[in-house]
This record gives C-alpha cells, structure tokens and sequence, in this order.
C-alpha cells in the first residue's frame, strides 16, 4: 500500500517540480506566451476577467494595489515589500504613446559572445603579430570555455613554437571569466586558484583537492581525503567550501557581461525590466516596494464549470477531462511556486544590496549564488533559474540585469572608473592598484587591466596620445 502511493506521488512531484523550474527561469514576456498556449489548449483553465492579488487572492479595483501585501510590516522599517503586480499596471493608457512609457529611452541590450569578450580584454596585452592565434583560440572554445584544438597542432600549423601558443593560451585565462581557455576543468581550477591567491588567502588544502584529489571530491569522499593529507574532515569541508564559492570548473558557464553565454540569437529594441524597484510614495526615507510584474490582467484559475462538467461525462470523455484538470491545476500551482520563489529572492536580495540600489554601484554588497541558496535554503540552480535573463528598474530608472546583484566587481570597477575619469595625467595600471589599495580594495595588476578592458578604457599610453 505505501509503495503503491508512493509510485503515484513520484511522477506528479517531478512534474511539479520540473515545470515550476522551467517557469522559474522564463521572462515576463515567455511567461505570457505560455500562459496563452495553455488557455487554447487547455478548456479546464480560464482567466477571469477580474483583478485579484496573486499572493493573498484579494479582490481589486482596477490599477490599484494590494491594501494588504504592498504596505511595508511593522518589523523592520527597513525590510522592502515585495509583491506581485499583473503587467497592465506598467503599459500605456491609451491616451499615451509608447515613448511617454519608455520615459525616452531606447534599452537596448548588447548581446556579446564570449570569444569577443574575452578578446576585447587582452587586445592590449598582445603583439599585434599575435593577435591572430588568439582569434583562432578564441574560435575553438565549447560552450564550457574549454579549447578544443591541441595548442601543438596549432604551433605546427602556424609554423611557431609551442611557447609562443601557449603564452597566448596563458594570457586568455586570465582573462575574465579565469580559466577560460583551459584544456579542462583542473587546469582552470588551478589558473583560479593561482590567480585568487594574489588577493586574498587560499587554503592549501584546496590547492593540493584541485591538482590531486579531484575524483574523491566529485564522489565526495571527504573522510579519504582527510586520511590522505592527515587531516580533518572539518578541514576538508572548509576547502570544499571554498572551492564551491570561489572557483567554477567550466568558464564558460559563468556570466559575463551583461549577458550569458552566446545562445541569445535576438536583440530587443526595448528592454522593459520584469522587477520595479521604487520608494514608498516615492520618498527616500521610506521602505523600498519591490513589484514583481506579471503578464495577467485578470485571475487565471481551473474552470469550476467544466470541473463540474467532468462529473456527468461518459467513461471514455471523463479520463481525457481529468488530465486536463490536473494539467489545468498543476500549471496553477506551478506558477503560484513561482512567484513565491521570485518573492523570497527579491525580498532577502533587496534587503542585502539596499545601499547598491539606493547609493550606487560603488556600494554593491559581494554575495554569490551559492550563498543566497543556502540562506533560502534551496538549490544552487533555483537561484540560477530565477537570477537568467531577467532585468530591473532601479528607483533612479535605471534597467540592469538580474544578475548585476551578484556581479562582485562592480564596486571596484566603478571607483577604478571615477578615478580614471578625474586624472589629470594618464594613470598606469600599477599606479590604478596602488589608488585602489588606498580605498580598500586589494586587486592585481592584470586585474585592473581586465577591470579597464571590461569598462572600455584605453591603457594609460593609448589614453595618452589621445589627450
């Protein structure tokens, strides 16, 4: 009996779970399509021509918030409200035109594949004789960043030594995102760890784990790691750690830019943000609302009529009807997960990066994926799904991506930015890291430079002959 129970909950939990992550990861605009293809094929679901809070169900009045969900609590009067806003609040009356929306503004996001990010970063560093065996390294990466050519194949085909090919090769790595370029994930956990090291302390026993023990850590054996370098295995997990937060095996999975990896085909003219960040009624000192939109303008439910309909139907037309309620009432549930899950993102991201949005970049607070999942208490790859694609308006109106929130740079990035721009002399990179280091922020020399490349500031003697 309770194996029997548990075989018929298995598949419903994984459908549940399967579409609540796809939805999870889609954008106002696929969730809309979706919602659509679902209401022509499927007659248990409807949409009612009514506004309803899609958190607590409340009955509204048209354009008007929750009285309920959209008022700050009494906690914490710094804690944001977050909830959930059906998109007709955000498109044009129409009596407006659809640049008084866009407040004047063309978003246009820059869709960038990684060779040519990662190119843009070391054009300075290179020989301009060089410049084409990097093209051609470039061209030869798997969407996992890896090189998928033999670097000696290529030194024979060009006709120059091996060295040569792999000074090139050397100089790719580190480049943003570090490992790029590897022949595979050891090698671009050590060109992190090597590069890591110049800023901060790396354990060692994370160095011996990444060159040695790779295998007992992919099957997480960490008590026969312990006995292998004599240690504990409270000292195994706090390498394991920071391997986990720290490094990436595959760069090519990172996020780099404004976007990830080369698989966006399409540019939009318009970029409008799927999250609103504003101050209640627009006063810096009050709390921050958070708005979640949501392409409905009315309250999508599984039809009681034709839930009622089932009832009286012949055997062979009932069984048809009940998959469609259940798929009708598992695509409901699976959206109500979902904007639960964006609440408890948005609300606990909000509250972290508070000083980013409100003072700017310079302010970011550095917090990783990892780290968020583990304080929501869910997986990495939930975070990740519900983090793609998707974009915010700052309370300045500022449209930036998602993942901004966790871009650890951006602060460094912003003063090295500020400083160039009040030089009076063109400043070298040595000379950036020292000013740096005067603000509190430790970074490497090839760092500033991948940090200006990323910013499209030319090295200090192009910056020269320019002025």
């Amino acid at each position: 009996m309770l194996q029997r129970t548990s075989q018929e909950i298995r598949p419903l939990t994984t459908a549940h779970l399967a579409q609540t992550m796809t939805l999870l990861q889609m954008t106002i605009d696929e969730i809309k399509q979706e919602i659509e293809s679902e209401l022509s094929s499927n007659p248990a679901l409807e949409l009612r021509d009514e506004r309803r809070c899609p958190t607590c169900g409340r009955l509204l009045q048209e354009r008007e918030n929750c009285p309920v969900c959209s008022i700050p609590k009494e906690s914490n009067p710094e804690d944001p409200v977050v909830f959930i806003s059906p998109k007709d609040d955000f498109t044009p009356h129409s009596d407006q035109q659809e640049d008084d929306y866009l407040d004047g503004h063309d978003y246009s996001p820059i869709t960038e594949d990684l060779p040519t990010y990662v190119l843009k970063q070391i054009l300075p560093d290179l020989a301009e004789e060089d410049r084409q065996y990097a093209v051609f390294l470039l061209a030869n990466l798997d969407d996992d960043g890896f090189l998928t050519v033999d670097p000696l194949e290529l030194a024979q085909y060009f006709h120059v030594p091996l060295a040569k090919i792999n000074g090139i090769r050397r100089i790719i790595q580190k480049a943003d995102p570090l490992g790029v370029g590897s022949l595979n994930p050891r090698e671009a956990l050590q060109i992190q760890i090597e590069i890591l090291s110049e800023t901060q302390a790396v354990p060692a026993l994370a160095t011996l784990i990444v060159n040695e023990a790779m295998d007992l850590l992919s099957k997480r054996q960490f008590n026969e790691i312990a006995h292998r370098y004599n240690c504990s295995v409270a000292d195994v997990h706090l390498a394991v750690s920071f391997i986990s937060e720290n490094l990436n095996p595959f760069p090519g999975r990172s996020y780099w830019g404004d976007v990830r990896s080369p698989s966006v085909s399409t540019t939009q003219v318009y970029h409008r943000p799927d999250i609103i960040i504003n101050y209640l009624n627009d006063d810096p000192a009050q709390p921050l609302i958070v708005e979640i939109i949501m392409p409905l303008g009315g309250t999508l439910r599984v039809n009681p009529l034709f839930r009622k309909a089932v009832k009286s139907a012949d055997e062979e037309q009932k069984d048809i009807w009940k998959e469609d309620l259940e798929r009708a009432s598992l695509f409901v549930k699976c959206l109500q997960q979902r904007n639960h899950t964006m609440q408890r993102l948005m609300f606990h991201l909000v509250k972290l990066q508070r000083d980013f949005i409100v003072k700017g970049p310079k302010y970011i607070e550095p917090i990783t994926r990892v780290q968020l999942s583990v304080e929501l208490d869910v997986h990495e790859s939930t975070i990740s799904r519900a983090v793609a694609n998707k974009t915010v308006q700052l309370p300045t109106k500022q449209i930036i991506p998602l993942a901004s929130f966790f871009d650890r740079s951006l602060n460094i990035r912003t003063i090295m930015r500020e400083i160039i721009s009040s030089e009076t002399r063109p400043l070298s990179d040595a000379k950036l890291v020292k000013l740096l280091e005067a603000r509190g922020h430790f970074v490497a020399r090839r760092t500033v430079a991948k940090y200006r490349a990323m910013e499209g500031i030319l090295p200090a003697h192009l910056r020269r002959m320019i002025t």
